[in-house]
């Protein structure tokens, strides 16, 4: 909000990239645990699993596509290392699979500031400025509901997969 779509967006990438590689770093340390837990829930597991399979692509892949469908980031970065995902795909794929929310976030920040700018007794919106806002934050909200259903078809797909491989 403070620093605009620019700046801001190298701030949350940047801090991102630190965010979710540390866990994957860390995940090493408990990496018999965690393939523990992937063993004993292996439904549950299907999508993490699909994600270290294949070429350096498909992981990429799946891994963007986890980042986009509403899968708990927590869990996955803990869990990548037990996959097999290599760190280049891990990396990009997360990047890459957060822009959108950074993006919603970041412009909800924005228009929340504008809101408040609008509510002082100065300034007024005009109606081309109400109908621009209003307009925006109603393609973010389609936008966003339609990259998540699409996601969760494409990780349904890529479970079914890794469940056909087994």
């Amino acid at each position: 909000m403070t620093f605009g779509y620019g700046f801001g967006f190298l701030l949350i990438i940047s801090a991102a990239a630190v965010g979710v590689s540390l866990p994957f770093f860390i995940g090493f340390l408990f990496l018999h645990r965690i393939q523990g837990w992937l063993e004993k829930y292996p439904k549950k597991a299907a999508i993490l699993r699909a994600a270290g399979e294949g070429n350096w692509f498909h992981q990429f892949k799946a891994v963007t596509l986890i980042r986009i469908s509403p899968f708990p980031y927590i869990i996955y970065n803990y869990c990548a290392v037990a996959t097999h995902v290599k760190y280049g795909p891990y990396i990009l794929g997360s990047l890459i699979g957060m822009v959108p929310e950074i993006f919603v976030a970041i412009y909800t920040g924005i228009l929340i500031q504008t809101l408040a700018d609008a509510s002082q007794e100065q300034h007024t919106l005009s109606a081309p400025q109400i109908l621009l806002n209003v307009g925006g934050f109603l393609l973010t909200v389609v936008t966003t509901i339609v990259f998540t259903v699409y996601a969760k078809r494409q990780l349904k797909v890529l479970q079914g997969e890794e469940l056909l491989l087994q």
